[in-house]
């Protein structure tokens, strides 16, 4: 067993609890900053490595991926309630190898290779809830307390699900999660409907991270509309609104200098969506690395955008004894796109076994700070 990483990756070393069972919630930890944000930049020798040279195949790529050391199934969703009150959510699969396949285990009721851990979230007003779990598998036995599968698709932790009712492409969806018991139960039950395309963020998939060209698979199904229930402070409300699903998967996705990223994916109101990000370090000369890609409703590339791009921090908030920037400028200026992003509420700190913040943003015209779109925003890597 690769003791070196599990002592790098703090879900993994969680994960050696998960023999006694799942669990619910977190301490806050940080790994080693040599090894960058939560070990990502730390070596993968035996696994398998992403790069432009394979192309994304579907539907198995919207399966697991289990020679690359870790992955994930992330959802965002804007919503307004009955009464037009807005509230943002997350469910978030993340996958783990727990060594190379040439080191792992014979299956066994008793043998793993795969970690997983899953973070769900709520957010209206002042009130953000989170949760989450861990549970572990073989990566030759699909089925168990967690995994999934790509057709029909199916992600599960526990009773957690976000599963397709037939055998599409990534188009229907429905997502069940809830934490807690009597009046401290919260969670959502909804279903999801792509309108457009899948979206390949990079080269044939490929999304380099650095400039030494680490990076990862990726990509995006920007085009959901959501409705459903959500059941927060003893009440259930019906929701509606848009949702964002990203898929990624590596072995080694940053260098071992970068310490976090902030993240943003966009609903723009003409139709028009955004993911950008910046990277801190793995840049030319040691400083940040920057990417956009910004396309239109129907998924065709308007624009990428990485020396042309900037992320500004504007404002911060002290949030966790930390001072988290709340408030953003973006600038396209080939698209021209000069925009403000800001946090509805600074209170959406994830008190998890890797913590960060995340939560849903407004976004305005900077020259006007009309209201042009809606979002959300993840920054990892602030102490």
């Amino acid at each position: 067993m690769n003791r070196h990483w599990l002592s790098t990756i703090v879900f993994s070393a969680l994960a050696l609890m998960s023999l006694s069972g799942c669990s619910e919630g977190g301490t806050e930890s940080s790994p080693p900053a040599q090894e960058g944000f939560a070990g990502l930049g730390a070596q993968a020798e035996g696994f398998a490595h992403a790069d432009a040279s394979t192309p994304l195949m579907f539907p198995d790529d919207h399966g697991p991926h289990p020679d690359y050391r870790i992955e994930w199934w992330y959802l965002t969703a804007n919503l307004e309630d009955e009464s037009g009150e807005p509230l943002g959510l997350q469910w978030t699969l993340f996958r783990q190898a727990l060594m190379p396949p040439q080191e792992r285990p014979s299956p066994s009721p008793w043998a793993s290779d795969q970690v997983w851990m899953a973070h769900m979230g709520i957010s209206q007003q002042d009130t953000h809830l989170a949760a989450e779990r861990f549970a572990r598998s073989h990566s030759a036995q699909p089925q168990g307390q967690a995994g999934v599968i790509a057709l029909p698709f199916q992600a599960w932790i526990d009773d957690w699900t976000l599963q397709s009712p037939s055998d599409d492409n990534f188009e229907r969806f429905t997502l069940n999660a809830y934490s807690g018991e009597g009046e401290e139960r919260f969670g959502y039950e909804l279903t999801l409907q792509a309108e457009g395309p899948l979206v390949w963020h990079g080269e044939n998939g490929f999304n380099a991270k650095t400039v030494e060209g680490q990076g990862s698979h990726y990509y995006s199904q920007p085009f959901l509309t959501v409705k459903g229930s959500v059941t927060l402070n003893g009440e259930t409300h019906e929701v509606q609104g848009n949702g964002w699903l990203d898929r990624e998967w590596s072995s080694q996705l940053l260098t071992p200098e970068q310490t976090g990223w902030d993240w943003f994916s966009l609903h723009l109101n003409d139709g028009r969506k955004l993911m950008a990000y910046r990277l801190r370090g793995g840049g030319e000369n040691g400083g940040d690395y920057l990417f956009a890609h910004l396309f239109d409703a129907e998924g065709n590339t308007q624009q990428i955008g990485t020396d042309i791009l900037t992320l500004t921090p504007l404002s911060t908030a002290r949030v966790a004894e930390r001072d988290i920037p709340t408030r953003w400028q973006l600038t396209l200026p080939n698209a021209e796109i000069d925009m403000t992003i800001e946090a509805r509420h600074p209170n959406r700190w994830m008190p998890t076994s890797v913590p960060y913040w995340e939560g849903d943003v407004i976004v305005r015209s900077t020259p006007t700070q009309e209201e042009i779109g809606v979002g959300y925003l993840e920054m990892t890597g602030y102490e």
